[in-house]
């Protein structure tokens, strides 16, 4: 995987090292460096669909793109590691034969400091640009999609039509079957001393209005609710991605979530919605191993009146 995506693997957790409060960057620093995991993120994806492509295959501007992304993701490890262990190394052992041979440990070791944060920030700032023009270059030429067939048809995915109908165009569509959906997910129903999470699935082959009917009761009834989101999923889905997406649409900021681990993910929200009543739809679910995630990531303690909604053609989900 290295030769596909050079040092991306082991690059995007050292940033998210690099925003750790113990190494106190500058704001301005701090900001540049998620805008790098941003960016590197989505290069990163990209230079996995580029390595699944024979590279005799490839085109000659994707070739070349690619390489030198992978060569930037090099030098900023290289960067990042130098500065990790610049900081970590001038720690200076205790000494107690004074008081001022003490301070002037300290002292030292802060202008050590000062002078390694700044040389972080030039770096990251010299970096940012690289990283600018790269990307800009895979806009200009108009790189994506050029890997594979660039005579294939661009699809708009149905589910988008569904997302992004007008509230008014779904005011029509309740039937008696949605009706009974409403009733059993309005909060008006629940019993005073029984309000545990409900999970409910709304199941059935493609084309159905599934998606469409998510989405209207999740306009019909938002307003009961702390906090809510809607999340498409679809096939091949990131997990980290989606229990990204998630987090972000409750109201968590991207910067907060953009590094976090999976396991760090379903920890931040279980914390963010342990006091809240919420209102979460996932939609076209696809994968049974991704409903066991979000399973464990939506706890039943939750005993508010929340909601948990998901679209799926699997019927094996409850």
């Amino acid at each position: 995987m290295e030769v596909t995506t050079g040092a991306m693997g082991s690059l995007l957790p050292k940033l998210g090292q690099l925003l750790m409060d113990e190494h106190n960057l500058h704001k301005r620093v701090k900001k540049d460096v998620c805008f790098l995991s941003m960016e590197l993120e989505s290069m990163h994806a990209a230079l996995i669909k580029v390595g699944a492509v024979p590279r005799d295959q490839l085109d000659t501007q994707v070739k070349l793109w690619a390489d030198e992304v992978r060569e930037l993701s090099y030098n900023m490890e290289d960067v990042v590691d130098k500065f990790l262990v610049r900081v970590e190394g001038i720690q200076q052992p205790q000494d107690n034969t004074g008081r001022f041979k003490e301070l002037k440990n300290k002292m030292v070791s802060l202008f050590k400091k000062g002078k390694n944060h700044h040389r972080i920030a030039d770096a990251v700032k010299e970096i940012k640009e690289q990283l600018q023009e790269v990307a800009a270059r895979r806009g200009r030429n108009k790189l994506d999609g050029i890997a594979f067939n660039p005579t294939e048809a661009i699809a708009i995915d149905p589910r988008l039509r569904a997302l992004y109908t007008e509230a008014t165009e779904l005011v029509g569509i309740y039937g008696k079957r949605d009706q009974d959906l409403l009733s059993l997910l309005s909060i008006e129903g629940d019993d005073a001393s029984n309000k545990k999470l409900k999970k409910i699935s709304i199941v059935g082959f493609g084309g159905l209005g599934k998606t469409t009917l998510a989405r209207a009761v999740y306009e019909k009834i938002k307003g009961d609710f702390d906090c809510r989101a809607f999340v498409p999923v679809g096939q091949n889905p990131d997990v980290r991605k989606v229990f990204r997406d998630i987090l972000i649409d409750l109201g968590i900021s991207h910067s907060d979530v953009v590094m976090l681990d999976e396991r760090q993910l379903i920890n931040k929200l279980h914390e963010f919605l342990e006091n809240k009543r919420y209102l979460v739809i996932i939609d076209d679910i696809w994968d049974e191993n991704l409903w066991e995630g979000i399973n464990l990531a939506f706890s039943n303690r939750n005993n508010l009146g929340s909601r948990l909604i998901t679209t799926t053609r699997i019927k094996a989900l409850p």
